[in-house]
C-alpha cells in the first residue's frame, strides 16, 4: 500500500481550509517545495496535490508550482482540483504529473472522462466524494442520487484503474476512517481504490492496509502531528512475512 501525503494549493503556497471554507484559510508553507522534501526525507514516493484555484476556476494557476515540484522531487505526483478539460489534463501531464484525477467532470461529463481514459489510460483517475453513501459533487455542495458503488461501476467499466475514494463525514474530523466502507469497494473492484478523509493513525494505516486498499491520504493528520509519516509509510509498505 502506498501512502500519498497532500498538499493543497492555493497562489503557489501550501494551505489547509477549515471545513472547505476559503475564507478561512491557513498557509502551511509559503514555499510547497519545503514541505515535499520533508515528505521525501520521511520515505515517501507519492505525493497528491490539490489546485484549490484550479477546483474554483477551472485554471491551471498553480501549474508552475506543480512543475516545480515534479522537476526538483523524484515523487509520483498526482494532482486533481476543477480539472474539466482535455487540455488542462495534458498540461498538467506536460508538467511532470504521473496521474490526474477527475471529481465533478467526472460525474457531469461522463463524454470527457470517456475520452480522457481513451487517451491516457493509467494516467487518469477519478475522485469519488461520498456524502451519506452518495455521490457529491462541485466542492462537496451537492449531492447527486447515485449511490457510490453504482458510480465505481461504471467508472470500472469504462476502463478507471485509480479511484480516490473520500467519506466526506470523516474528512479532517482525525476521528478515524470508514474501514467498513474501503473493505466493501475493494472486496467488490478490481481497481485500486486510495481511501481518504480521516486517516488520522497508524491503525488506520494497518487496517486499511489488511483491507486491501492500494493506498492512504494523509493530510492533516500530517500538518497536526497525529500521524509520523515516517512511520505509516514503513507500515504501510512493509512486506509482511507468509
Amino acid at each position: 500500500m502506498k501512502i500519498f501525503p497532500a498538499i493543497d494549493l492555493f497562489g503557489g503556497q501550501a494551505v489547509r481550509l477549515y471545513k472547505g471554507d476559503y475564507d478561512q484559510m491557513t498557509v502551511y508553507d509559503p514555499q510547497p517545495l519545503h514541505t515535499v522534501r520533508k515528505f521525501e526525507a520521511a520515505g515517501a514516493s507519492c505525493l497528491h496535490l490539490v489546485d484549490l484555484e484550479g477546483a474554483k476556476t477551472g485554471q491551471t494557476t498553480n501549474l508552475p508550482t506543480i512543475e516545480k515540484l515534479a522537476a526538483e522531487t523524484g515523487l509520483f505526483i498526482e494532482v486533481g482540483g476543477g480539472i474539466r478539460a482535455m487540455d488542462t489534463v495534458r498540461r498538467y501531464l506536460d508538467a511532470g504529473a504521473g496521474r490526474v484525477i477527475l471529481g465533478t467532470a467526472a460525474v457531469t461529463d461522463p463524454d470527457f472522462l470517456a475520452r480522457a481514459v481513451q487517451t491516457y489510460g493509467e494516467k487518469i483517475a477519478v475522485g469519488a466524494d461520498l456524502k451519506d453513501g452518495k455521490v457529491a459533487i462541485k466542492g462537496w455542495l451537492e449531492t447527486t442520487g447515485q449511490t457510490g458503488e453504482a458510480f465505481l461501476e461504471q467508472m470500472e467499466a469504462l476502463g478507471v484503474k485509480t479511484v480516490i475514494c473520500t467519506d466526506i463525514a470523516k474528512d479532517g474530523a482525525m476521528e478515524g476512517t470508514n474501514r467498513a466502507l474501503y473493505k466493501t469497494l475493494a472486496e467488490k473492484f478490481s481497481m485500486d481504490i486510495i481511501a481518504s478523509g480521516g486517516v488520522s493513525s497508524l491503525e488506520d494505516i494497518a487496517a486499511l492496509k489488511v483491507l486491501g486498499a492500494a493506498g492512504a491520504i494523509i493530510g492533516k493528520a500530517y500538518y497536526t502531528g497525529a500521524i509520523d509519516l515516517a512511520e505509516a509509510i514503513r507500515l504501510a509498505e512493509r512486506k509482511e512475512e507468509l
